[in-house]
């Protein structure tokens, strides 16, 4: 006899416009450097954003805008590099927005598809949220991660070798109606 593997149900907070808390969100970022061999990790600040949650999870929608000057790990120099010309080019493109044009459920959770636009360029992202729970009547907490994601697709093309392709995005939001 064969198991299926349990799905993930979420149950959706009450209908309604949520802001995005800057202060109380963080996005964490982790890749790799120097060939593979070390491991980066690093946070930016979510400046602001909109959970526009519905009576279905497909009505559902999210826009969210991520500072990208906001950069900062462990090491000055390496954020003074991500933040340059070669990289994140902050002084040209400030932000970084997720739009959601779709979002379903599977396996995983509730799945949201959409677009990230980063360094002058939209690409397809798909963010997988594990949880989010109710703090309060009006306010939500959600996680969710968008994995494998490549700095290539997003015209991120300095530093090779140097900076990894990929990187994961780790996101605790908190909102408020």
């Amino acid at each position: 006899m064969t198991t299926q593997p349990a799905t993930k149900t979420l149950s959706l907070p009450t209908a309604g416009t949520y802001r995005i808390d800057g202060v109380r969100s963080r996005v964490t970022y982790t890749s790799r450097h120097m060939f593979g061999l070390g491991k980066v990790r690093a946070e930016f600040s979510t400046a602001s954003g909109l959970l526009e949650i519905a009576e279905s999870l497909s009505e559902c929608r999210v826009l969210a805008t991520i500072d990208a000057a906001s950069f900062k790990s462990d090491n000055a120099k390496r954020d003074r590099d991500v933040k340059g010309p070669g990289l994140l080019d902050v002084a040209q493109f400030p932000r970084i927005e997720f739009t959601s044009t779709e979002v379903r459920e599977d396996g995983r959770g509730a799945v949201l598809i959409g677009l990230v636009a980063m360094h002058g360029v939209d690409a397809a992202v798909e963010v997988v949220v594990s949880s989010w729970e109710v703090q309060a009547p009006d306010q939500i907490h959600v996680l969710a991660r968008a994995d494998h994601l490549d700095r290539c697709s997003f015209g991120i093309t300095g530093a090779r070798g140097w900076v990894g392709r990929y990187f994961d995005l780790a996101l605790d939001i908190s909102a408020a109606r």
